[in-house]
């Protein structure tokens, strides 16, 4: 079935319950690294221009929008969905170069980031030019943080102060960027970075054994 992605505009507030259930099916499923949007919350994004959703015919069957935060210093491309049909075949690809694109026509200067636990999404993202940082690079907009309350995995991000959770976060600095282009060497890096990751969980493991001893 041909799927098309574009920019939501006002003629698609009416898929925002499907695309919010959508995002709580995966969350049941996956039991971490997806927090909950109202469907209230997405049309918002849709209005304004700053989401970018997948349509097979008529069936929403992906989406992702834009946050932007610390007087837009940063740019979060958050909420990527594929509905499970379609996983696998390109799309979050697809969805996630479109909501890159937007993100840069709408903040040119801004720093594009984004958390999460998928390796699938960070393998896409270090494509597009994003590089692993830890969560001290981040925006520290204490509104960004509240948005992972609806996660399971809330409590870790509150004990660590914020400096480290099951998420990875990953930044695209276009200062830093020599063209739009995908980057060739993503992959190497990638794979560099898996390493990074796993000693990094071993080190969040460490503390909230430590924690829980002291408690």
């Amino acid at each position: 079935m041909d799927v098309s992605v574009f920019v939501a505009n006002q003629s698609h507030l009416n898929h925002a319950v499907d695309i919010a259930l959508m995002m709580q099916d995966a969350a049941q499923v996956r039991g971490t690294g997806i927090a909950k949007r109202k469907p209230e919350y997405l049309q918002l994004k849709m209005q304004e221009g700053k989401a970018v959703i997948a349509l097979a015919k008529d069936k929403v069957v992906g989406f992702c929008y834009i946050e932007s935060w610390s007087d837009h210093q940063y740019v979060a491309n958050s909420g990527l969905i594929v509905h499970p049909d379609f996983r696998g075949t390109g799309l979050a690809k697809k969805i996630k170069s479109a909501i890159f694109n937007l993100s840069r026509e709408k903040f040119p200067d801004a720093k594009i980031f984004g958390i999460t636990t998928s390796l699938a999404v960070m393998k896409i993202n270090s494509d597009l030019g994003y590089t692993p940082v830890t969560f001290s690079e981040l925006t520290q907009d204490p509104a960004f943080w509240q948005g992972c309350s609806s996660c399971p995995n809330f409590d870790i991000l509150n004990r660590t102060q914020h400096k480290m959770c099951l998420c990875t976060g990953m930044v695209c600095d276009p200062q830093k960027m020599k063209t739009k282009e995908a980057n060739p060497t993503g992959f190497s890096r990638f794979q560099s970075f898996l390493l990074g990751k796993a000693e990094r969980m071993k080190k969040i493991k460490n503390l909230l054994t430590q924690k829980k001893r002291t408690a």
